[in-house]
């Protein structure tokens, strides 16, 4: 939708179930962005402090980033500060792949230009295991990132079409959220809340998790 030249992407969050706390109708849902609990932001300052410390460089990662930077270099874009430093840090990089409850994974790959906005791009960061939805950071040229998702990005099987052929034929983005980090945290922390009610831990849950709960046993 566009407001006045700026594209508004709809807000949302697409995630599986927090037990009976948050159901869920399939493996995943659809969820209003402002349903959620909200986050702290003096925790989410780009340096993953709530996972501890980042470890030596993550070569492979180094690897994996360098073309698309250099590519995004090209269309006067780059990748946001705290995904590199995610990326490229070797007690982060696979975080989000480890707590998955539905084996998704870090499948990164890109740049492609939006066929929606001039001068905007989008990278893959992150796939379920069987491409019903990813996710994608958003760079705008005026600097501004951000994350997306997109359900069920591959429709045609058994052929998937290539990043780009789906992104144009499939591209109904929604906004989830605001840094690459507050999409890792909160992915993060409900993949293992989600993890711990299934194992009824429900009364023996973490600081962290019990905190994030509480917005929704009120």
């Amino acid at each position: 939708m566009l407001v006045g030249s700026v594209l508004v992407f709809p807000r949302g969050w697409y995630a599986t179930d927090l037990g009976s706390y948050r159901p869920c109708q399939g493996t995943y849902e659809a969820y209003a962005y402002e349903s959620l609990p909200p986050l702290d932001p003096a925790q989410l300052r780009g340096r993953f402090d709530w996972l501890g410390p980042p470890g030596p460089p993550d070569e492979d990662g180094i690897a994996l980033l360098a073309p698309i930077s250099a590519a995004l270099a090209t269309m006067s874009l780059a990748l946001p500060d705290d995904f590199v430093r995610f990326v490229t840090s070797s007690n982060y990089r696979l975080e989000l792949d480890e707590a998955s409850v539905t084996g998704s994974w870090s499948d990164i790959a890109g740049p492609t230009r939006s066929p929606a906005e001039p001068g905007a791009a989008l990278v893959r960061i992150f796939s379920d295991q069987q491409y019903c939805a990813s996710w994608y950071i958003y760079l705008r040229a005026s600097g501004e990132t951000f994350v997306v998702f997109d359900v069920d990005p591959y429709p045609a099987e058994p052929a998937y079409p290539n990043l780009e052929d789906s992104i144009l034929l499939n591209g109904d983005f929604s906004w989830c959220a605001g840094s690459f980090e507050e999409f890792a945290y909160r992915y993060w922390i409900e993949n293992r809340l989600c993890e711990a009610l299934h194992a009824d831990l429900g009364t023996d849950l973490t600081s962290d998790l019990d905190r994030y709960l509480d917005h929704y046993r009120s």
